[in-house]
């Protein structure tokens, strides 16, 4: 009968093995393979295979004298000139305070936030042990937001959320139901990623925008489909609904090009660009090229270059002030 093969194991895996593997055999020097796989749970050719792969590991260099000597042909393991990768890692302050930045981070984003909390509360541990000030960092980790407990209650029952939320484009409240899908940080804000019922699609919520949020008894499953946004490549995902808004602007405004999310941007010679954008809300629109004053103009749709143009003259109206009466005393 054929020896049953290993399991398929991650290069994650095999590298905690390792790290784990030369302290242990440097301990036990003459330890035979066979032990060694019983002790790290693999079989004689995972420990063979861990142990040519040590042979060309080593310090940067390259030389026999910077690799780690490993010599096992009779059977039994012994290992030297591995002392730098068998010391304790000692971290710098400025790396243990993005360690404890980061996790901070996956505390509030809720993965494994029990194993993270005992790893912070070692490190704060480790920190004490030290010379120098204590390591106690002022982290925004979106706990200290109203919502983020319903939020976290929500996520871990499979809840859905009834939440007030303010739109600041539109300066209202809403009411919407939200089955949540993670939490996240954002360029420095936090975020709820959910399916809004409102909406009927993922959207993202912003915690200082949420005036309350609510744990319901329904079932907060996202619907079968329901994706969390690809960060990496854009935030925003428009809408089937979202109006298409051509923009020409001056070259002192063409950051608009790069600062929000666009369908394109043509480059003209003289500085000026010609921008597509999808818009859920006009009203943003609206108000950005009043604040621009004339340096950037809507192009398409007519309608809102109309709107748009009758707001800028209602204003200019304002500045006039009421008529002079004719004959009136100075």
């Amino acid at each position: 009968m054929a020896a049953a093969r290993p399991a398929p194991e991650t290069a994650t895996q095999r590298l905690q093995r390792l790290l784990s593997l030369v302290p242990w055999l440097l301990q036990h020097p003459g330890v035979s393979v066979a032990e060694a796989a019983a002790e790290f749970g693999v079989t004689e050719q995972q420990i063979d295979d861990d142990l040519n792969l040590l042979f060309v590991c080593g310090t940067p260099g390259g030389t026999h004298a910077e690799l780690i000597d490993a010599q096992w042909e009779d059977g039994h393991i012994y290992l030297s000139n591995a002392d730098d990768i068998a010391a304790p890692m000692r971290l710098t302050r400025d790396e243990a305070v993005t360690l404890t930045a980061g996790l901070h981070a996956l505390v509030a984003s809720l993965v494994q936030p029990d194993v993270v909390e005992r790893t912070l509360a070692k490190l704060r541990s480790a920190s004490l042990e030290v010379d120098g000030p204590t390591l106690d960092l002022d982290i925004d980790d979106g706990r200290q937001h109203p919502a983020m407990e319903p939020i976290r209650e929500a996520l871990s029952g499979r809840r859905r959320l009834h939440l007030t939320y303010w739109v600041p484009s539109r300066d209202e409240s809403t009411e919407r139901d939200v089955d949540p899908m993670r939490v996240l940080n954002l360029d420095g804000h936090w975020y709820l990623e959910g399916w809004c019922h409102r909406a009927l699609g993922v959207r993202l919520f912003r915690l200082d925008r949420i005036e309350s949020a609510i744990v319901l008894e329904a079932d907060g499953t996202p619907p079968e489909g329901a994706r969390p946004r690809n960060l990496e490549v854009d935030v925003f995902v428009p809408g089937e609904d979202d109006l298409t808004v051509v923009i020409e602007a001056e070259p002192d405004s063409a950051w608009i090009g790069d600062y929000y999310p666009t369908e394109s941007v043509a480059h003209r010679d003289d500085g000026s660009v010609l921008i597509t954008m999808k818009v859920a809300d006009p009203a943003l629109v609206q108000r950005l090229m009043l604040q621009l004053g004339g340096s950037a103009r809507v192009v398409e749709p007519a309608d809102l270059a109309e709107r748009i143009a009758d707001e800028a003259r209602a204003a200019l109206l304002a500045y006039e002030g009421p008529p002079s009466v004719s004959g009136a005393p100075d």
